[in-house]
């Protein structure tokens, strides 16, 4: 038994790829495994445009799924996963030994990043589920300086724009807004990649009000607006320390890591420096999009 890998070799026996269910974000493939049938039915209504079956390809992230009697799960009353969940108190997220641990009161997981592997303890909910892959891929994108934020984002003519700010600042109502032949990625959770050109904006079944999931796809990203209601539809330039401040409280990531935080900070900065980022002040109607074309 390795330091490494120790902790991993307790777990379960893992299911056959028959169970397996592939759940695919960003261009970052994170497969499920399991021995219930129920709880792969209920991955595959979660995440639906999102998730194939056993395509376990190179590369992919593996997880066997420990389902427990119960746990208590972080819901509101409309039975949805909170904004701020994964911000509670109880959360913990470390590394220790070559292992990320990621604990909360609804479920616990071991993953090792070097051999790709690890194990998830939950009851049956997608909840925890969700909470452990926005924590998995905040993980993966940090050391390559790319981000989960918290944005809406859409795609018009070829083009993706992100909506960012907090719980209430608007993302589900311009999102709502946006006109018919838009395509949404998500109102809630942004997927942000560096490309060839740029960056890009892929859309994440990472849903808020509108609790609808994003399209399955990536566009080439052309600004990001912080948002902000009003009386008036108006942009306004934004000084780029304040952009890149407004920025990181918006990002994801629920590490202590000193080293990872250093490459979010650095990728924020460089994201600024390459892409738009402007003050947006609408009213709640239809007509900002026509300031936004």
């Amino acid at each position: 038994m390795s330091p490494r890998t120790g902790i991993l070799e307790t777990a379960a026996p893992t299911a056959t790829a028959l169970d397996a269910r592939v759940v695919e974000i960003g261009g970052v493939p994170i497969a499920l495994r399991t021995r219930s049938l129920r709880f792969a039915r209920m991955v595959e209504e979660r995440y639906a445009g999102f998730v194939t079956r056993n395509e376990i390809r190179s590369g992919t992230i593996q997880f066997d799924i420990e389902l427990l009697d119960s746990a208590p799960s972080v819901v509101n009353e409309n039975d949805e996963l909170q904004d701020d969940a994964l911000q509670e108190d109880d959360l913990e997220v470390t590394f220790e030994s070559g292992l990320w641990r990621m604990c909360r009161g609804d479920f616990s997981a071991e993953w090792d990043p070097v051999i790709g592997q690890g194990r998830i303890r939950q009851a049956m909910n997608p909840y925890s589920l969700d909470s452990v892959l926005r924590i998995v891929h905040s993980l993966v994108l940090a050391r390559r300086g790319e981000f989960l934020v918290h944005a809406a984002s859409v795609i018009l003519r070829g083009r993706a724009v992100l909506f960012a700010g907090v719980s209430g600042a608007g993302k589900t109502t311009i999102s709502r807004l946006a006109p018919a032949d838009a395509t949404l990625l998500t109102d809630e959770i942004s997927y942000v990649r560096k490309s060839a050109k740029g960056y890009a904006a892929h859309g994440t079944p990472f849903t808020g009000e509108l609790a609808r999931l994003g399209a399955h796809c990536s566009a080439p990203l052309s600004a990001l607006y912080l948002l902000r209601q009003g009386p008036e539809n108006r942009i306004d330039e934004i000084d780029p320390a304040l952009a890149t401040q407004a920025l990181l409280r918006n990002i994801l990531f629920f590490a202590r890591n000193a080293e990872l935080v250093q490459s979010i900070f650095e990728g924020a900065c460089e994201f600024v420096h390459r892409v738009p980022v402007r003050q947006l002040t609408f009213r709640k109607d239809a007509s900002v999009w026509e300031l936004l074309a």
